[in-house]
This record gives structure tokens, sequence and C-alpha cells, in this order.
């Protein structure tokens, strides 16, 4: 019985290392399935773009953001700088550490299903850029708890 609820845990839950500074925590504990909620952080697959490839490779590892847009929120940018609801969470950088340009993310209602992710790190990769965008349904691994 206690191996057949252990099998059932590691069905839903993963712990994951984090080696990106644009969080704060090394390592995170994965609950797949979970709902996540504003300020939570979110595991996900990040879509397949020629600027991913060159920064990390043809197939990242899940990337690690915190819920800044929740489903019918209003995402806004102003000077390269995003709000949620009025709120400002990330400052869009015009060029990336390697001199591409940085096509600005998505703005208006945040669709159903979907989410406006970002980090407070000022080099974080994530919804501010088009190349990250919203991240919806099939990509989401699931709520990270950082533990460490």
């Amino acid at each position: 019985m206690a191996l057949a609820a252990l099998a059932r845990f590691a069905d839903t839950h993963a712990l994951m290392i984090n080696a990106s500074p644009s969080l704060p925590y090394w390592a995170i504990w994965l609950e797949r399935g979970a709902r996540p909620k504003r300020g939570d952080i979110i595991l996900f697959t990040p879509p397949p773009s020629p600027l991913l490839e060159a920064h990390f490779s043809a197939r990242p590892r899940p990337f690690g953001k915190e819920v800044s847009g929740m489903p019918g929120d209003l995402v806004t940018e102003k000077d390269r700088r995003f709000f949620v609801n009025g709120r400002l969470v990330a400052t869009a950088k015009r060029a990336s550490r390697r001199g591409e340009a940085l096509a600005l993310g998505p703005t208006g209602v945040v669709p159903q299903g979907c989410y406006f992710v970002t980090t407070g790190h000022k080099d974080g990769f994530d919804s501010r850029y088009a190349a990250i965008g919203w991240i919806c349904g099939k990509r989401i691994l699931g709520v990270g708890r950082p533990i460490l």
C-alpha cells in the first residue's frame, strides 16, 4: 500500500532544480495539475523560437516564472513597462545580452487558460517578450513551491 501511495505521489510531484538567476530559489517542488494563483511560480515548457534556441538550446529545460496576470486580467504596456490591472510588473529590455532585438510580449486581456508570467530579475526571459508570450494550457507543468 505504501508503494502505491508513493507511486501516486510521484505522478503528481517532482523536485526541480533551478539553474537560472531569474528566481531566487534553487530548489522548487512541482505540483502537477495544481491551479496557479497570482504570485505563484509556474513551471512550463517555453514555446519554440529562434531566440530561445540561441540562448537555451533546441530543447530547453522547463522555465519557472511568477504568475503576474491571471485569465481576465488586463495587461498594458507603456515605454516598455508592463502593467497588470494598472500595477507595474516588469520592464522589458530592448536587446538581449548578445544584442538581439527583443520584441515586446502580448497586451490585452489574458485569455482563459493562460497566464502572464514575469520575474523581478532585470534579465528575466518571460511574458514581457514575444518569444515567451502568454503561457497557456499544455505548456504548464504545474505550480512550483520554493523549498530552498
